[in-house]
């Protein structure tokens, strides 16, 4: 059974190693990932003026693609989510909105699709018992703490991913495959997000205290879901920069976990484009991680 899925504009440049290994552990799954057929960017960021038609106008063509792909589309990345997630939710409750959006675009949506995040295919469809028992290669002994950031649970009453203050979908994710969960009290802070780009000194700041708590608690990686909160948090670390004095830590995507536990090919980890290399942590769960994607 497949499922009609939306890159994105990050995944499909900057974040590729999420791509690549989501994408294989979804067919390892049974449920391998079918690309829209025609996909723009989703906008980026939800509109704070929702009164603007037009910042809504990207998101909506999208809906209207995954209406004519069955209705029901799953993501990766946590920003793609957090923007069709909320666009769904307020069409469904602003039709004149709606109406006034399909004048302009004349791509009828009928504002009923459905957008999910790939952890709740993992949770609710597969199960985290499922996952666990098609699991060969499982990560015992590797301390990883979930970094959820915020994009991924909030606001909580339009996302309703999960409990913004206490989420356990990455942790129970993690368990699955064996690992040794750590929490840490960066769990779900913000890294700064967009102000990447206007204040790089801000996420870099940001960066260095959710890394050094992590190692404090003895986590030997962080893993998330975004691939903004991996670039935030991985950037930071590379050789040239040097501020964080010890604290170095992988940043990885809960994706390259799940192909390493699923025992896939080294290829499909998509672990070469990170600036601290994770590679190392795996090498004692007897597969080799040097073929290139």
């Amino acid at each position: 059974m497949s499922i009609a899925y939306f890159p994105g504009c990050t995944l499909s440049t900057k974040a590729t190693g999420y791509d690549v290994s989501g994408r294989a552990v979804a067919k390892a799954l049974g449920m391998p990932l079918e690309e829209l057929p025609e996909w723009q960017c989703c906008g980026a960021t939800f509109p704070l003026a929702t009164e603007n038609s037009m910042a809504l106008i990207a998101p909506t063509r999208l809906l209207a693609q995954v209406q004519k792909s069955g209705g029901k589309v799953t993501t990766l990345c946590a920003i793609c989510f957090h923007v069709l997630r909320r666009s769904q939710n307020f069409l469904e409750t602003h039709p004149e909105m709606l109406e006034r959006i399909n004048w302009f675009t004349e791509e009828p949506y009928d504002g009923k699709a459905t957008v999910t995040h790939f952890l709740e295919i993992l949770r609710d469809e597969i199960t985290w018992k499922g996952l666990s028992e098609k699991v060969t290669n499982p990560l015992k002994g590797l301390k990883v703490a979930p970094y959820y950031g915020c994009l991924l649970l909030r606001p909580p009453a339009e996302i309703k991913l999960d409990d913004p203050e206490n989420p356990t979908i990455l942790h129970d994710c993690l368990k699955a495959l064996g690992c040794e969960v750590i929490d840490f009290p960066y769990q779900s802070e913000c890294c700064g997000s967009y102000l990447a780009v206007s204040k790089p000194e801000l996420p870099g700041k940001l960066a260095a205290e959710i890394l050094a708590s992590a190692r404090r608690h003895n986590a030997q990686a962080l893993v998330t879901a975004c691939p903004l909160c991996q670039f935030n948090l991985d950037y930071p670390q590379r050789p040239e920069h040097q501020v964080l004095n010890g604290n170095e830590i992988p940043v990885l995507y809960f994706t390259q976990l799940m192909a390493v536990a699923l025992n896939l090919e080294p290829d499909l980890w998509g672990m070469d484009k990170h600036y601290i290399d994770p590679k190392p942590l795996f090498e004692k769960y007897q597969v080799s991680a040097t073929s290139n994607i």
